[in-house]
C-alpha cells in the first residue's frame, strides 16, 4: 500500500477497492456488491464509515440501492456517461493528433516514480517524454514510464518517434504482458519551469495532473502515464441520472 493511500480516509479507501473490482471485471454490472455489515466486518469498521463508503460510490453514479434488495453496480446504459475523458490509455491518440516526442531514454527513476512502478530507489526506468496538440497549439505533456528491463525487448521505446497505436499496443505485440485493469487518480499543482516553457504559461500557474496506472493481473504495473493540462481547460464531463 502507498503512502498516499495509507493517509486516506477509510471510507475512500474502501469505496476504491470495491471500485477497483468492478473496473477488474470481478464486480459485473447488475452484480450485487457487499452490504454494509459485510464491509464492517471485513474491513474492521463501524458501519456508519461503510455506509459512507457505499454511498460514495452511490453519488459517483457507480453503484445504485434497491429496496429490500441490497446495492448494485449500475448497468451500463443507466450508469454514469462519461462525455469527455483523458487520455485514451496507454498513450494511444488520433492520427490527426500532432505529436512531438521530446525524449526517450533510459533514466535513474524518480522515488514517487519507482514507488508506483513497484521498484527500488534508484532504480533504471524509461522515460518518453511528448508533447500533444491540436490546430490551436500544445494541449498537454504526457511522461511515460516502464520498467528499465524493457529496453532490450522494447527497443522501440527508446527512440523519439512516435509509435503508431500507442505504447501499449506495440508492448503487447513484443510482451506477453497484457492489462487487466486501470487506476487513475488527479491533482493540481504549481507548473514547473519546464512545464511553464513547454505550455507557454506563465509564472506562477497552476496545472492539473492525471495519473493513469496500467496493471497486470497481479497487479504489477506496465506502465505508468503522467498528463499534464494547462489552466482553463474543462477536462472531465460526466452525467448522472437524477436518481444516483
Amino acid at each position: 500500500m502507498s503512502e498516499i493511500d495509507e493517509v486516506l480516509p477509510k471510507y475512500l479507501r474502501i469505496s476504491g477497492h470495491i471500485r477497483d473490482r468492478i473496473e477488474r471485471g470481478e464486480l459485473a454490472p447488475g452484480a450485487e456488491v457487499p452490504s454494509e455489515r459485510e464491509l464492517a466486518a471485513q474491513w474492521k469498521v463501524a458501519r456508519p464509515t461503510a455506509a459512507k463508503a457505499l454511498n460514495t460510490l452511490r453519488q459517483q453514479g457507480i453503484v445504485e440501492s434497491r429496496r429490500g434488495s441490497g446495492t448494485y453496480v449500475v448497468d451500463q446504459p443507466g450508469g454514469p456517461v462519461m462525455g469527455e475523458r483523458v487520455p485514451q490509455y496507454g498513450s494511444g491518440y488520433a492520427e490527426g493528433a500532432a505529436v512531438t516526442v521530446l525524449e526517450a531514454a533510459v533514466v535513474v527513476g524518480p522515488a514517487q516514480i519507482a514507488e508506483v512502478l513497484g521498484l527500488p530507489r534508484g532504480s533504471a526506468v524509461i522515460m518518453r517524454k511528448r508533447l500533444t496538440g491540436n490546430g490551436s497549439g500544445v494541449t498537454e505533456i504526457v511522461t511515460s514510464w516502464f520498467a528499465g528491463d524493457l529496453a532490450e525487448v522494447a527497443p522501440r521505446l527508446l527512440r523519439a518517434e512516435r509509435l503508431s497505436g500507442g505504447t501499449l499496443r506495440y508492448l503487447e505485440s513484443v510482451t506477453d504482458r497484457r492489462v487487466s485493469y486501470l487506476r487513475d487518480r488527479v491533482s493540481a499543482r504549481l507548473a514547473t519551469a519546464d512545464e511553464r516553457r513547454h505550455l507557454a504559461l506563465a509564472r506562477p500557474a497552476a496545472v492539473l495532473v492525471y495519473q493513469l496506472t496500467l496493471h497486470a493481473a497481479d497487479g504489477a504495473v506496465i506502465q505508468l502515464d503522467e498528463i499534464v493540462h494547462p489552466p482553463d481547460r474543462w477536462m472531465f464531463q460526466q452525467e448522472h441520472s437524477s436518481s444516483s
